[in-house]
């Protein structure tokens, strides 16, 4: 506003700038610089996603106080795009055979016992070496190709024991449970974690990480199911709007093969919601195609223990719900749902789950 202001005072701003002296002209560079600088600290003090700006245009500021006043504007609006099934990706109609599309599946769930949980650490480790094999794979330059090809080859018997690390970059699915955990994404907003205090601490002693993925705070923790796909989207639809999109599909998919009835999205925010709670939450990261981070899905009744300490997702008011809560009658393990969730995750993605040991 101040570089603005300067510059409108010439009637030829360009050329009345050109006339300006070094002296001036750098006065004026370095005004525009703070300006630029308070308002990098003003986006990393606010969250990205609900951006506080005025309203009111330029006026000095004996106005604007009077003034004033404020709207939610979303920058970037999560809910964009819309999900289109795999075999219908691209400019004509395609036909994806599953039995082809073979992608790894860590499954520390379905053949563990009840309680067995990843330290979230230990799981954001794998993911970033599956990552890292992923891009190994693809090569630095974007006109190199692949050194081979990301599903795992047809010649590898989907019944023997496999040694996954002999092929390393393939896509990849991970399927866990957590030791409880507060995750923050990269522009998170501590104000959402109750009792924050400045040594990165709460009341409840429960960890908080800040990771790489898009989105604000939330938990982990027994009794909900976590997936964190590792997928080159160059073999799906390379549109960060579309995965977000596909794997609310998943879920939605999932939650009625348990059962679940009146599952849905809402509109300018990700993740599903049943009779109005968040049941399942969101959050990824992509880099050069990759994914990670994934999704979780609230199971049984122990998932909901943590979430009063925070406040999910950044949504004030919203309260969060389980499978277990949103169904009369069966009660399902994390191990029984997770097969429903597997069944998803190959339908929606096209894809056959190879088990890795």
């Amino acid at each position: 506003a101040v570089f603005n202001q300067n510059i409108h005072q010439s009637k030829n701003a360009l050329d009345g700038f050109a006339r300006l002296s070094l002296v001036k002209r750098m006065h004026l560079y370095n005004r525009a610089s703070m300006i630029i600088m308070q308002a990098f600290a003003l986006c990393h003090l606010l969250s990205l996603s609900e951006l506080q700006l005025s309203v009111v245009a330029f006026t000095s500021p004996t106005k604007c106080v009077s003034r004033c006043h404020y709207q939610s504007l979303h920058l970037a609006p999560q809910q964009l795009g819309e999900f289109k099934p795999i075999n219908l990706v691209g400019d004509e109609e395609k036909q994806i055979d599953r039995s082809t599309r073979r992608v790894w599946l860590y499954d520390f769930v379905s053949h563990t016992q009840q309680d067995d949980r990843i330290p979230y650490q230990e799981a954001w480790d794998l993911q970033k070496r599956l990552m890292e094999q992923q891009l190994s794979r693809i090569g630095k330059r974007p006109k190199d190709p692949s050194l081979y090809d990301q599903f795992v080859p047809l010649n590898i018997n989907k019944k023997e024991s496999i040694d996954s690390n002999s092929l390393v970059g393939c896509d990849s699915i991970i399927m866990l449970q957590h030791d409880p955990v507060y995750t923050l994404g990269t522009a998170s907003d501590t104000s959402f974690i109750h009792d924050y205090d400045d040594n990165g601490d709460n009341e409840s002693r429960i960890p908080i990480v800040r990771i790489e993925r898009g989105g604000e705070v939330t938990y982990h923790g027994p009794g909900q199911l976590t997936v964190y796909p590792i997928l080159d989207l160059r073999g799906y639809n390379q549109d960060i709007h579309w995965y977000m999109r596909a794997l609310e599909e998943a879920i939605l998919l999932a939650l009625e093969k348990a059962g679940v009835a009146g599952a849905t999205r809402e509109e300018d925010v990700t993740g599903v919601w049943v009779s109005n709670k968040k049941i399942a939450a969101c959050g990824v990261k992509l880099k050069r195609w990759v994914t990670m981070h994934g999704v979780a899905v609230n199971v049984d009744i122990r998932s909901l223990e943590n979430f009063e300490g925070i406040v999910p997702c950044g949504l004030e008011g919203r309260e969060v719900t389980c499978v277990n809560d949103a169904i009369d009658g069966k009660q399902y393990t994390l191990q029984e749902f997770a097969i429903h969730m597997k069944a998803a995750l190959e339908e929606i993605f096209g894809i056959t789950l190879l088990l890795a040991t």
